[in-house]
């Protein structure tokens, strides 16, 4: 049997990947290269997601409502404080939306490496890549960082 504390941790994982590809779809609207990079790591983000997913199923955790649910308003309030800093959501949206979707996937490195640190004791999930998904993590934080400066550059030098 699954530890509840580990149940939680998964389901609070998957609630944060549903909102991260909320996020990535708005942003992916940007146009040119970075539109096409964001449209991209939504796109993993989406294979992690299925990841995390098919580790639940591996432990017999089932998806909490309470959680989605959850998670589904934090998402309405993050896009709510984004828009109400900056309705046209250009400059500022753009780099505190980065910001969010670069710590997200910072917490999804952390959390595939605290998932590692515990296979000795779920025999279920030993199979999992953890290192090849730490290391598409850590590809997708680069990407984001690289356009969450650019985007900042922007909104903070360039005279709007």
């Amino acid at each position: 049997m699954t530890n509840k504390h580990l149940a939680t941790y998964l389901n609070d994982h998957l609630s944060g990947a549903v909102g991260a590809i909320e996020l990535l779809e708005h942003l992916s609207k940007w146009e040119g290269q970075p539109g096409r990079t964001l449209a991209s790591v939504r796109d993993e983000v989406k294979l992690d997601r299925d990841a995390l997913r098919g580790i639940m199923d591996k432990l017999h955790v089932a998806e909490s409502p309470v959680r989605k649910a959850a998670g589904w308003i934090a998402h309405a309030a993050a896009q709510l404080k984004l828009r109400l800093d900056d309705p046209s959501a250009s400059r500022l949206y753009r780099v505190e939306a980065l910001e969010a979707v670069s710590l997200g996937i910072e917490g999804k490195l952390a959390g595939w490496k605290s998932l590692e640190a515990i296979v000795d004791a779920y025999p279920a999930i030993q199979s999992v890549d953890f290192g090849a998904l730490q290391g598409r993590a850590a590809a997708q934080r680069s990407r984001i960082e690289a356009l969450r400066l650019e985007a900042g550059r922007e909104a903070f030098v360039t005279a709007p």
